[in-house]
C-alpha cells in the first residue's frame, strides 16, 4: 500500500516493508531522475524494490514534480539551457542534501520507523548525484544503489551539452558544485557503503558511462564494497514519458528493480 506524504515540506511516497509494517525494519531512501520517471510516484512505480522487507521512502527532489519553478517543465528546461549548474543541478542535488536529515527525521516519525534502523539510499541520474551526496555526508548509510548516476558532474554537463550544440561554460562558482558533485575524488568518504552501480548498455558513455567505471575503480582501491552491472538495452530513462504518475514498469526497470533489491537484500539485512 502507497502511503503519501509531506516531511518539512518535502513531499514523498512511501511503501512499506514486504512483511507488513514495523519500526525496527530498514529504510531505504530514494531519489528519483529529472527524466522519466520524474516525480515519487512514479518512481516507486518504476522500481519498488519488490518484495524487499523494508521501508522505501521516496523523496521528490528540489525543484521536481510538485515543486516545479513557476512555469512548470518549460520554465525548469529554460533554467537548463541558461546554465545548467548554477539554475538548477546545484539546487536540485546540494538542496536535496539539505533538506535530507530533517526530512527524513520527520517522515520517520509519521511513518513510525526507529531512528537507529539499517539505512540506505538509491538515486537515478541526478537522484544518483543526491544519493551519494547523502550517503557521503550522512553517517551510517550501509547500501546503495546507483541508476545511470550523476557520478562526476561536470563529465554529464560536458558530454550532455556538446550533444546539443551548446558548450557549458564553467565558472569559479560552478567549478565549486562540480568539485562537490565528483564521487571519483570523493571515493574515500563513500568507502563504509557498499555500492552498486546499475548502467544502460545504451545510456551515454562519456556523460553517464565512463565515469562510473572509474569510480568503480577508485571505490576498489579503497576497499569498498562494489559492483557494476549493464543492463543490455537500457538508455538513460527508466521510464516512459511523461514520467509523472505511476506507470506499468519496462522491461527494463524491472530488471533494475531486481538487481537493486537483491543488493539491499545482502547489505542491508533485512529480516
Amino acid at each position: 500500500m502507497e502511503l503519501n506524504g509531506t516531511a518539512t515540506g518535502v513531499p514523498y511516497v512511501a511503501l512499506p516493508p514486504a512483511n507488513g509494517k514495523r519500526p525496527d525494519a530498514p529504510v531505504v531512501v530514494a531519489y528519483h531522475l529529472l527524466d522519466a520517471p520524474r516525480t515519487p510516484q512514479a518512481f516507486a512505480a518504476a522500481v519498488p524494490l519488490d518484495g524487499l522487507d523494508v521501508w522505501k521512502i521516496y523523496f521528490g527532489l528540489p525543484m521536481s514534480g510538485s515543486r516545479l519553478p513557476a512555469g512548470g517543465a518549460d520554465e525548469l528546461w529554460r533554467m537548463l539551457s541558461a546554465d545548467a549548474v548554477l539554475k538548477v543541478h546545484r539546487h536540485v542535488t546540494l538542496g536535496a542534501l539539505r533538506e535530507f536529515p530533517a526530512a527524513y527525521a520527520e517522515a520517520c516519525t509519521q511513518l513510525g520507523i526507529n531512528d537507529d534502523v539499517p539505512r540506505g539510499v538509491m538515486g537515478g541520474s541526478m537522484g544518483g548525484a543526491a544519493a551519494q551526496l547523502v550517503a557521503a555526508e550522512t553517517d551510517n548509510i550501509s547500501a546503495a544503489v546507483l541508476i545511470n548516476p550523476v557520478v562526476r558532474l561536470r563529465d554529464s554537463i560536458d558530454g550532455i551539452s556538446a550533444r546539443f550544440g551548446a558548450p557549458y561554460t564553467w565558472s569559479p562558482q560552478s567549478d565549486e558544485v562540480a568539485e562537490q558533485v565528483d564521487f571519483v575524488r570523493r571515493a574515500p568518504e563513500l568507502h563504509n557503503t557498499a555500492i552498486r552501480f546499475i548502467t544502460g548498455a545504451d545510456d551515454w558513455d562519456d556523460a553517464i558511462v565512463a565515469p562510473v567505471k572509474e569510480a568503480v575503480q577508485e571505490l576498489q582501491r579503497h576497499k569498498t564494497t562494489v559492483d557494476h552491472q549493464v543492463v543490455e538495452g537500457m538508455a538513460h530513462p527508466l521510464a516512459d514519458e511523461p514520467g509523472t504518475d505511476a506507470a506499468p514498469q519496462t522491461q527494463h526497470a524491472a530488471t533494475v528493480d531486481r538487481l537493486a533489491a537483491d543488493w539491499f537484500r545482502r547489505h542491508l539485512n533485512p529480516a
